[in-house]
């Protein structure tokens, strides 16, 4: 154990292997992190005992820990929610930010007598009810409109009490007369007659509306055996009201009753967890909790807060949650189920694509906001995926082109804060490898390359991709060796075919998330160098073509050759063409001697 205050390691000697939370404070008393434990003695151990396992960032925050508290609780899941709390209402320094959602509006049922039901974006703590919030406006209006349409409730902010009804303050308003109000502010309305109308509106803001249909069923079946048939054909319409917002929602599986879904998808700066929340066969919310990293948190950490965020916030009380893994952690009535297959497995892949689509529209906004920010994102992304030193600011890319084994050449391509640098673009003619041999031509221009750049000072790059497998990668690793540069550079080699991406002396290759921003960097360096490349490669075919051809006719140059060719295409249709028609792509003198030529060849 290290070196830590005797006050610390008294306590380390006392905790208790019992589930709980702590909490590490700094010299001046302050919260600097909070967090659970499924058994507080090993966890709360493991910080002060496994430094070389540690990231950077939790190390610098164990030295500023003074002191220490732990509160112990009977379950798991009593730990998840008080970890919660604590980190809301203390916001400790190293603990994951929950991004703001102020924005989001929400439905209110308000604390009153007939109780109005209206969207607000701020939440006033009067014992009202919120449902929400509504990640998509559009949801949250249909939900609206068909409340509306269902059920006559008052729009009017009168304080309806029992004395001013009474007191006859009020007149009923245009709503009343045309049918959108039942009048209760001249007592035309009972208020146990409205509030079932209110039960009913809280129970569909809760996605039962599977139960409402059932009620809404024995309540027609009742009015048409007592023959009051006005009745029971408003209720028929409120059914087909809710037959076709059904048919709206996002219809899964009639099997499916009520499960919570819930994914994960981070980068090294941020997570995000979404939910699915799922009830009767069709999906009747969804929201994305984005978190902002402190310390390198591990996902199952972050996806578990944003269950007990979200579950909370929406009153789910589903008992089966699907998850992409099983954390360690068990809520209480409730089981984990990481599906393999089906219906549900598919959910868990919808979840998953809502997750990642709103972390490539954060990333959209933050290259166009913070472009800087964007960018260190995602070569510390590049780092961790590489397991490199440090970022890689400055890369190279190499790719060979041989096209039927003629003029050979290579092209090595810059990127500088993850973005083409094209006036550091170079291109390279095979000068010591007779013949198509791709192996060699790579060992020349790495070699090359870097002896050039030593000998200038330049400053050399942290990253060196080859285009190509081992056999490429192993050719430009003896380069390196031969200038000194091995270990002080990075270098990897990325195969077509797979995406496979190679170290050194390892015949294992790693494969990096398709969906990640550091492999689509390294794809976007290949692909330009194999651009910039073919490019070279066949402007140099064109000039040995021109060279061979028409600069062997006496009097004719590289640049009327190169005029000729652009005008007809091609040598048979300048042998072909009439003089006048040459005379209109060259001078005279030229088109004259090049007409005389070919005359002459026929």
């Amino acid at each position: 154990m290290r070196d830590f205050s005797e006050k610390i390691l008294n306590k380390l000697k006392t905790l208790p292997a019992k589930p709980g939370v702590y909490q590490f404070f700094d010299k001046d008393g302050v919260i600097i992190y909070v967090g659970k434990a499924k058994v507080l003695k090993s966890r709360v151990n493991s910080y002060f005992n496994s430094s070389h396992t540690q990231s950077g960032k939790t190390r610098v925050m164990v030295k500023k820990i003074d002191h220490l508290k732990t509160i112990v609780v009977e379950t798991e899941l009593d730990a998840l929610l008080l970890e919660n709390n604590l980190i809301k209402k203390y916001q400790p320094r190293y603990n994951i930010l929950l991004k703001d959602d102020k924005t989001y509006p929400w439905i209110c049922i308000k604390n009153e007598r007939f109780p109005r039901v209206f969207s607000t974006r701020n939440i006033i703590k009067d014992k009202s009810e919120y449902f929400g919030p509504y990640a998509s406006v559009k949801m949250m209006n249909t939900l609206l409109d068909l409340i509306r349409q269902l059920y006559s409730l008052r729009t009017c902010n009168f304080n309806l009490s029992k004395k001013n009804i009474e007191a006859g303050k009020f007149r009923v308003c245009l709503e009343f007369h045309i049918g959108k109000c039942l009048g209760p502010c001249e007592d035309k309305q009972d208020e146990a007659d409205y509030m079932k109308d209110i039960q009913e509106v809280r129970m569909i803001l809760k996605g039962n509306i599977r139960q409402i249909i059932l009620i809404l069923k024995e309540k027609m079946k009742i009015f048409s055996e007592a023959l009051e048939f006005e009745k029971a054909q408003a209720i028929k319409e409120k059914l087909e009201q809710l037959d076709r917002f059904q048919s709206k929602s996002t219809v899964v599986s009639p099997t499916i009753k009520n499960v919570d879904v819930f994914s994960i998808v981070s980068d090294p700066s941020s997570a995000f967890v979404n939910y699915l929340r799922v009830i009767d066969g069709a999906i009747v919310q969804g929201h994305t909790l984005e978190f902002k990293k402190k310390l390198d948190e591990r996902e199952e950490d972050i996806l578990l807060t944003g269950i007990i965020e979200l579950r909370e916030r929406f009153k789910s009380t589903a008992k089966e949650i699907i998850v992409p893994f099983e954390p360690e952690f068990d809520l209480k009535e409730t089981h984990w189920l990481v599906p393999q297959r089906g219906d549900k497995k598919s959910l868990l892949e919808l979840s998953q694509r809502n997750a990642t689509h709103n972390m490539i529209e954060r990333h959209k906004h933050i290259a166009a906001v913070d472009p800087e920010k964007n960018t260190l994102r995602i070569l510390s992304q590049l780092q961790s995926d590489l397991r490199m030193k440090d970022l890689a600011k400055h890369i190279e890319c190499f790719d060979n082109s041989n096209l039927q084994g003629t003029n050979p050449v290579a092209a090595c391509v810059v990127f500088k804060d993850a973005k083409p640098s094209k006036k550091d673009y170079r291109h390279f003619n095979i000068k010591t490898v007779e013949g198509p041999d791709d192996f060699a031509s790579m060992e020349e221009v790495v070699y090359r390359r870097y002896k050039r750049m030593i000998e200038e000072g330049i400053t050399l790059p942290q990253l060196i991709i080859i285009d190509g497998g081992k056999g490429q990668l192993s050719s430009a690793v003896k380069s390196l060796d031969k200038l000194d540069l091995r270990g002080k550079i990075t270098i990897i080699g990325i195969a077509k075919r797979l995406e496979e991406i190679y170290f050194p002396d390892d015949s294992l290759p790693i494969y990096i998330d398709k969906r990640s921003e550091s492999l689509k960097l390294i794809q976007h360096l290949r692909n330009e160098a194999h651009r910039f490349g073919i490019t070279f490669h066949r402007n140099k075919r064109s000039k040995e073509a021109i060279k061979s051809t028409l600069t062997d006719i006496k009097g004719i140059g590289f640049r009327t050759a190169q005029q000729l060719l652009w005008k007809f295409k091609s040598l048979k249709n300048i042998e072909k063409a009439e003089l006048s028609e040459l005379e209109e792509a060259v001078n005279k003198r030229a088109a004259k001697t090049v007409y005389d030529y070919f005359q002459k060849e026929n």
